[in-house]
């Protein structure tokens, strides 16, 4: 027998790998549950009962061949130890196992064919002869380096002109939350790989050129104090990573494309006058907005690639809400929605609800205010950090003849959200994805000003910027504002599913008709990513709101975990935050938002056309929890 070792110790040792790896695959076989498709890839405490006993049998067998053959058997161990840690880390993905997965998805959602672009240049130039895709692509060269520098240097004077008031609000808010924290973005070595248009949608007052970023640098986060030179120095250790964005630009279907007359080149692109910008976004000469959209591309909307959806959404009740307002558009309606949105978060970020007196209604900021000052009676704040925005979607739009006429709109964002003490600066905190619906009213009769575009954060009287001082009047003609009078001002926000369960609600009494057009309920709930993320943190939340998560449910959550492609240790960081990190997002026990929360999962699990054992064991142990468990087989019949 001795020749035949000394003959296998001369084999190579990719042999050996090989060797050990052909051990393990069959029991990796055997983590299959309920067929192929399902696959778990292998795990031990998410998989099925004999996957840990046959991973414990095949260690013992190779302890005892190494104290029998040291010479063979402690090489064959540790090559084994090895090849065993990459199949794990391959069960459980890491952070940069996920970003390469939403990577993947973001390749996908934004990937077109070469003829559909052909088709939409054409369209455009039909009605803009001069319209060329290399000039507003290298408009979009000059604006990404541009935006990355002013994001750095924490001013964005230098690119106020080419961007819409509410994608202004989202870059201004996400520096002063980071100031808050203490805390600045620092970042180098910004390579722009791919520009491509990958979209247009084109209305009667809009067109929509959606354009794909594809670019790569090195993040990181430093001190707030640290200077320019000490924040490249840091940026420069840390790894690059590349990204997909989609960047939207709007402008008015009569504009035309007037070479070397724009704010590219420092003018004003309605007269060719010089213009040498300021917070107003005015031209001193012809009083033309810049950044309205009336005369050329403005950014109004950057979506990340993994939540890019190719589809146009279909909205209930905008047929409706046309006939009572012709000029009504989504572009500027969303653009409010997203403007409104950061300022949501600016005032809870700062603690000061007034932040919001000019665009929201009284009773949502006297709302916000008890919020707030609960917190400060408890010396503790709010912390957002890391505030992003996914995408935001009209839901629903709503006409009240004899009211306020009602708009509903989604907000997919993510954050690090929690509550710190007041003296303290940075807290770790679990990121966690959000859907949030925002409703803003407006006073039927009252007509969408389409002379300022884009501009949406205006005095809908004099026209002047709005500020944010906590006087609820403009500051510069006295008009009382914060009601819905002259324009959509906030109403009420509220977490995707109480907000779905009360639109149900509404609807089967009778209280609103259903909309004659539009998808079903059914395909209201979207499935990504960040979906699956969003369901399964809350799931996390759910099991762990009684104080105890027994080991069965911890087995289930790794199960989903992996087969979602979620990191675990997000899902522990959800385990372990419990109720106070999800408080207003975690639905009643047997409320109707337990019930819509229920049915969002099931979809989910139905994504692949059926329910596994482990998948069911899952859904009752959560339906349980939700106490909504008689619901659950109907749901699942659906």
């Amino acid at each position: 027998m001795r020749p035949l070792f000394r003959s296998l110790l001369r084999l190579p040792p990719w042999l050996w790998v090989l060797g050990v790896f052909t051990a393990l695959v069959p029991l990796a076989a055997l983590a299959r549950g309920g067929g192929g498709e399902h696959y778990t890839r292998g795990t031990d405490d998410s998989g099925g009962d004999g996957d840990a006993g046959g991973l414990i049998y095949l260690l013992f067998r190779l302890i005892g061949f190494a104290f029998r053959y040291p010479k063979i058997g402690v090489p064959l161990l540790i090559l084994a130890g090895v090849a065993y840690y990459f199949y794990r880390r391959n069960l459980h993905p890491t952070g940069s196992t996920q970003r390469a997965l939403e990577r993947k998805e973001a390749a996908q959602r934004t990937q077109v064919s070469d003829q559909s672009v052909q088709g939409w240049v054409q369209a455009l130039k039909r009605k803009d002869p001069q319209f060329e895709v290399q000039g507003v692509l290298a408009k979009v060269r000059h604006l990404f380096p541009l935006l990355q520098e002013a994001w750095f240097k924490r001013e964005l004077t230098p690119v106020r002109p080419f961007l819409s008031d509410a994608t202004y609000q989202r870059f201004n808010v996400q520096l002063q939350l980071m100031a808050a924290q203490g805390v600045r973005d620092a970042i180098c070595d910004i390579r722009l790989l791919d520009a491509r248009i990958i979209g247009l949608e084109q209305s009667e007052w809009f067109d929509s050129l959606q354009i794909r970023i594809q670019a790569e640098m090195r993040d990181t986060d430093v001190p707030a104090t640290a200077s320019d030179a000490q924040a490249l120095a840091a940026a420069q250790r840390a790894p690059s990573e590349s990204f997909t964005e989609v960047w939207t630009f709007v402008r008015k279907p009569g504009a035309a494309t007037r070479i070397g007359q724009d704010v590219y080149q420092g003018k004003c692109p309605q007269c060719g006058a010089p213009y040498q910008g300021g917070a107003s976004n005015v031209c001193e000469y012809c009083q033309a907005i810049v950044n309205s959209g009336n005369y050329d591309w403005t950014l109004s909307e950057i979506t990340q690639g993994i939540e890019h959806n190719r589809q146009s959404t279909i909205v209930k009740g905008l047929r409706e809400a046309r006939a009572a307002d012709p000029a009504l558009n989504l572009e500027i309606l969303e653009d409010r929605a997203s403007l409104l949105f950061w300022k949501w978060i600016d005032a809870q970020s700062r603690g000061d609800e007034k932040r919001m007196a000019q665009v929201a209604n009284a009773d949502i900021v006297s709302q916000l205010g008890t919020e707030l000052d609960s917190l400060r009676q408890q010396g503790r704040r709010r912390a957002i950090l890391e505030c992003a925005v996914g995408a935001v979607v009209t839901r629903d739009l709503e006409v009240q003849p004899e009211g306020d006429d009602r708009a509903h709109v989604e907000i997919r964002w993510s954050a690090r959200l929690g509550t710190v003490a007041a003296n303290e600066r940075r807290q770790e905190l679990p990121p966690v994805p959000q859907r949030w619906v925002f409703t803003m009213t407006r006073r039927h009769g009252v007509t969408t000003n389409t002379a300022n575009g884009m501009a949406t954060d205006r005095c809908p009287q004099c026209n002047a910027p709005l500020t944010s001082s906590g006087a609820s009047a403009c500051a510069y003609c006295g008009t009382q504002l914060g009601t819905s009078a002259r324009d959509w001002v906030l109403a009420t926000t509220l977490p995707y599913e109480t907000w779905e369960a009360q639109t149900r609600h509404r609807r089967s009494s009778g209280a609103t008709a259903p909309a004659a057009s539009g998808p079903p309920e059914a395909t209201d709930t979207v499935v990504d990513a960040q979906e699956r993320e969003r369901l399964l943190y809350m799931m996390a939340a759910i099991a762990a709101s009684d104080g105890a998560v027994d080991a069965q449910e911890r087995k289930l959550l790794k199960v989903c975990a992996t087969r979602w492609s979620i990191p675990w240790q997000n899902v522990e960081m959800a385990l372990n935050a419990g109720q106070p990190l999800f408080n207003r997002l975690m639905p009643g026990k047997g409320s109707p938002e337990a019930s819509v929360f229920m049915d969002h999962l099931v979809r989910m699990a139905l994504v692949d056309g059926r329910v596994d054992l482990k998948e069911r064991r899952m859904l009752v142990s959560t339906a349980m929890h939700l106490g909504v468990l008689p619901q659950l087989e109907s749901m699942l019949r659906k």
